[in-house]
């Protein structure tokens, strides 16, 4: 960290700047504090944010600012895991900023010269935490290219991610004659020195030059001189002699020559760590004298927020800060000569500035050695046909050929436009090579969108998502084998319109639709080829869409039943609650609780009318009262009949109460109220415990009522078919016989979590917890089989598990992505993160996955994209 120079910027948006953090090649980073922000109480720090602003003389080509915005969109979309979500983002006005939260760390390259090379375990962190984001990024066929050891921090709980794109990844940058601007890159692959474009298996030819790096200190290939380092890395064997045993095989396959022949992300995530980076990292990752140095940092950031906020520095008339502030020492002097240029980092003595602190120990600076050079020529006159969004549109996952641009449809094709050729290098120019067949060209040329490798392929980064069909049907796609960590290619891929509200549910009827409810309209999807079928406007609002037999749909509305033809959703049958239930008008239904065969069940209240008492003679007669009275019922919504009905006391505020379906088993159900609903006598009454009620299948009488241990109203609970409760209780799952509540075993879960609702499957009991942790055990004995992490960051949610029809997989869906396990043994198979809304100006997606299983298949859901991929 340095103090801000004079030229230095003293405000960004809402953030105060207090001192210059680090520098790139294409950007400036300083330490800012929200002022507006609430303090806390402990101090101020967790308002302190790090601006990643671009450098004036290159934010004023345009090449460079479309390409900053389309990596800082990218890593939005990326935001989650490893990768801190930015907190703004400004790319108008002539300025071009970010800001993320400050998280006490160091780049691997300052680690290195703190400390030396790291242990083989927080390598292996390292390693797994880089590659569970790469996974995110290849599942779409996209390439990251920010892989650099400046580029990659070490914090308290694991890695970051700090760039997401070429730019952010530069080793050195400058703006050109001519609106030019030249990028050299630090590491270069094998594909692109012969001329070839890099692909999502040229970040795992970097990922192990990183990973040598950080397990040595040293880079295998690409040290020294540029033409030398690409000849190393075209042709020679790497020198992994110094590279611990274990490591040794993985980062040799990564630094194959042929693309084809390296591992994939998912599959290093998984050698490296099979728990995931979090589950190997708890409890701490790092040597002793880095988690020391972190503290430290943190404590001086600690400092300068409480002294900036404090006693901020106003700006003198010209902008600049006074002497004597943060922004510059009272003995600097403003006209001393500096030897060090801005932007330099820090590595000449620069007497306008003054050292706040040194991350590691002195080291002597090593000189950059180029071994990549990235040029953006010439602006053409006019916008460009598209501009680059950072990675490919979500749906389809397929490749498919980008459509001409829309000038092109009705004019002839321009001239090709030939980038200008850079400038001789001389002994008093920059230091960068002439342009080769190593080169890397980012351009505008003849409107695309990409990186022109050696001239000559086309690597289309993305769009902005007008490369997407009109017709609104998802085209169908083969299904290719799973390579273990990424997912498998999707059957078919279904985005719901735009133009609808995102859908309220989704259910599967018969394996052959997947129907959805929405505000406006129920709609059916094609399971073979994800292509809608009808929409019935008149199933608006659903609550939920089971099967009746085999002839119809049947969906629960707020003020009726109805039953749609599957074959094009018109309404067969419609019975309304007002006069449907004989003795019960004016019926309001709860949602419906759960469905065997054709009964399902559903709880329904109605207010009732009690007249006061006649009055005794000379007295006024009192007022009428209304009371709510609430039933469980049960129905044949094949027979279209009312099974049976039972009271039940009314939910809060005279409301219909609402029951979660817990057990069905072949002479009774049981269910238990939803805290929600639950009233504040019921509450008092059951000492803080959940109260489970068992009600007789054929005729709705309640059989028996009971708490089991200390399950609470909103612990995780299911039952199953052979009498048996598995509910959480703190930080362990316990099973009880139903209804002695007999305890049977306790599986005790790891520190701080809470197991979620767990699905009995076979003999196996498949678990879920807060911690992000997926696990089976024997249903009988509780023996705990196996558990893995998903690598998701643990949240307040847990994964919600879904077995497939065979069996065979485990699907666990979070807030944050879907992973898929092999049931018997808990094999990390794959895992599938939606990136998000393409759109830039579109709204963040924050809904959670679900899954939908149906024979060989499996359906994802994120709001309103639905994938369906092939599962055993």
């Amino acid at each position: 960290m340095e103090a801000l120079r004079q030229d230095d910027p003293r405000r960004f948006g809402p953030y105060t700047v207090l001192a210059r953090f680090r520098e790139t090649a294409s950007a400036v980073q300083y330490l800012a504090h929200d002022a507006s922000a609430a303090d806390t109480a402990d101090g101020t720090a967790d308002h302190t944010v790090v601006i990643t602003a671009a450098r004036p003389e290159l934010a004023a080509l345009p090449a460079f600012r479309r390409r900053f915005e389309a990596e800082a969109r990218t890593a939005d979309r990326l935001a989650g895991g490893w990768v801190e979500p930015q907190l703004a983002t400004r790319t108008d006005d002539g300025e071009l900023w970010t800001a993320k939260a400050y998280v006490p760390a160091l780049t691997l390259a300052e680690a290195i010269d703190a400390a030396g090379p790291l242990p083989e375990r927080a390598v292996r962190i390292l390693g797994a935490g880089i590659t569970e984001t790469l996974s995110r990024v290849h599942a779409t066929g996209a390439v990251l290219e920010g892989l650099a050891p400046g580029t990659v921090l070490l914090a308290g709980d694991g890695p970051r991610l700090t760039a997401f794109g070429p730019l952010g990844a530069a080793a050195e940058a400058e703006a050109r004659t001519g609106g030019q601007l030249s990028v050299r890159l630090g590491y270069l692959t094998p594909e692109q020195v012969e001329g070839g474009t890099a692909g999502p298996a040229s970040d795992l030819f970097v990922l192990g030059l990183l990973l040598a790096y950080a397990a040595t200190g040293t880079t295998p290939l690409a040290d020294g001189p540029a033409a030398e380092a690409a000849e190393r890395i075209a042709h020679a064997e790497p020198e992994l002699g110094a590279v611990p045993e274990d490591l040794r095989g993985l980062i040799a396959r990564c630094l194959t020559k042929d693309p084809a022949e390296r591992p994939s992300s998912g599959t290093v995530a998984a050698e490296l760590a099979l728990e995931g980076a979090a589950g190997l990292a708890r409890g701490g990752w790092l040597p002793e004298h880095l988690s020391k140095t972190l503290a430290e940092q943190e404590s001086r950031v600690r400092e300068l927020v409480s002294e900036g906020t404090a006693d901020e520095p106003a700006d003198s008339p010209d902008g600049t800060a006074p002497r004597g502030s943060l922004a510059e020492p009272a003995d600097a002097t403003p006209d001393s000569p500096a030897t060090g240029a801005p932007g330099d980092g820090g590595l000449g003595e620069d007497t306008r500035t003054t050292r706040i602190g040194s991350v590691g120990s002195p080291r002597a600076p090593e000189p950059d050695r180029p071994t990549t050079q990235l040029s953006i020529p010439r602006e053409r006159t006019g916008p460009p046909d598209r501009l680059p969004v950072g990675l490919p549109p979500v749906a389809p996952l397929v490749p498919r050929p980008l459509p001409a641009p829309a000038a092109a449809m009705t004019a002839p094709p321009p001239p090709p436009v030939t980038p200008t050729p850079a400038p001789a290098p001389s002994s008093s120019s920059s230091p960068f090579a002439a342009l080769d067949r190593r080169t890397l060209l980012f351009g505008a040329a003849a409107g695309a969108a990409g990186l022109i490798v050696g001239g000559g392929g086309v690597l289309a980064l993305g769009s902005d998502g007008s490369d997407a069909p009109d017709d609104g049907k998802p085209a169908p796609s083969p299904s290719g084998p799973t390579v273990a960590g990424l997912p498998p290619q999707p059957r078919w891929v279904y985005g719901h319109p735009e133009a609808e509200p995102a859908p309220l549910t989704a259910a599967l009827w018969h394996d052959r639709l997947l129907v959805l409810t929405g505000e406006t309209k129920a709609s059916a999807v094609d399971l073979r080829t994800g292509r809608r079928l009808w929409e019935c406007p008149d199933a608006a609002k659903g609550q939920a869409a089971l099967t009746a037999g085999d002839a119809f749909c049947f969906v629960a509305g707020p003020s009726e039943f109805l039953w749609l033809s599957p074959k094009d959703g018109t309404v067969a049958h419609r019975v309304a609650y007002e006069n449907e239930f004989e003795g019960a008008p004016f019926l309001t239904v709860s949602d419906v609780i759960g469905q065997s065969g054709p009964a399902i069940w559903f709880t329904g209240s109605r207010k009732v009318t009690v007249k006061a008492e006649k009055p005794k003679k000379g007295k006024k007669r009192g007022k009428d009262t209304q009371v709510v009275t609430s039933f469980l019922f049960a129905y044949d919504i094949v027979r279209r009949k009312e099974l049976w009905r039972t009271p039940v006391p009314t939910g809060r505020d005279s409301t219909t109460p609402a029951y979660q379906l817990i057990a069905v088993r072949p002479d009774d159900i049981v269910v238990r109220q939803k805290s929600a609903t639950l009233t504040p006598g019921n509450v008092k009454a059951a000492k803080g415990k959940a109260v489970f009620r068992g009600f007789d299948r054929k005729n709705g009488k309640l059989l028996w009522t009971k708490s089991f241990g200390t399950v609470g109203p909103d612990g995780a609970a299911v039952g199953d078919d052979q009498g048996l409760l598995y509910a959480a209780a703190g930080d362990a799952l316990q099973s009880f016989e139903m209804p002695t509540g007999k305890p049977k075993w306790t599986l005790n879960g790891t520190p701080g979590s809470v197991f979620g609702t767990p699905v009995p499957a076979g003999a196996l009991l498949h678990t879920t917890s807060r911690n992000q942790e997926v696990g089976a055990v024997e249903r009988e004995s509780g023996k705990l089989r196996w558990r893995r992490s998903t690598e998701a960051v643990p949240g307040a949610s847990t994964p919600v598990v879904t077995v497939s029809s065979s069996g065979r997989t485990v699907l666990a869906a979070g807030d944050a992505q879907v992973t898929a396990f092999a049931a018997a043994d808990g094999r990390r198979l794959w895992k599938f993160q939606d990136i998000g809304v393409q759109d830039p100006k579109g709204a963040t997606v924050t809904a959670p996955y679900r899954v939908l299983a149906f024979g060989k298949s499996a359906v994802v859901q994120r709001e309103r994209m639905f994938y369906a991929f092939p599962v055993k």
